[in-house]
């Protein structure tokens, strides 16, 4: 085992790319429940088969590569309004972190083919998908 995890490469594979009417980070809101608009995630043919049983109505995780982000970023004023005060990242949602991963819990509003219509999803049009995962009704992310 490695005793510096700096070191480590961990290759991701994104599955699809997010399609949306947000083209900049400002426009962007802080949450998906506080006005994202409808976005599509347009699936890889080679992963189209996982959606298999996913309906609309569902919610599910959306894990996203936040391309765009800072990647030297470990402090933030929260929803980066600086009358808060500054914060180790890892106890916000900020986009800039050394991993910039983003988890997203949407609403399924519609499925054709390898084309997930979704709600509540505050990407950027671009933006890689790596993963989607079901929200179970048991766990603390529900």
């Amino acid at each position: 085992m490695d005793d510096n995890p700096g070191t480590a490469s961990y290759p991701l594979l994104p599955i699809g790319t997010v399609r949306s009417p947000l083209r900049s980070r400002e426009e962007c809101p802080h949450q998906g429940f506080e006005g994202a608009p409808e976005a599509e995630i347009a699936f890889d043919p080679t992963f189209a088969e996982g959606l298999e049983g996913l309906k609309p109505g569902a919610e599910i995780l959306v894990l996203t590569w936040f391309h765009e982000a800072r990647r030297d970023v470990l402090k933030v004023h929260p929803k980066n309004d600086p009358r808060n005060p500054l914060r180790g990242v890892f106890l916000t949602r900020s986009p800039d972190r050394p991993n910039p991963i983003g988890l997203h819990r949407v609403k399924v509003v519609a499925l054709e083919g390898g084309r997930l219509r979704v709600r509540d999803l505050e990407a950027l049009d671009g933006t890689p998908v790596l993963d989607v995962k079901p929200v179970l009704s048991c766990s603390d992310d529900a």
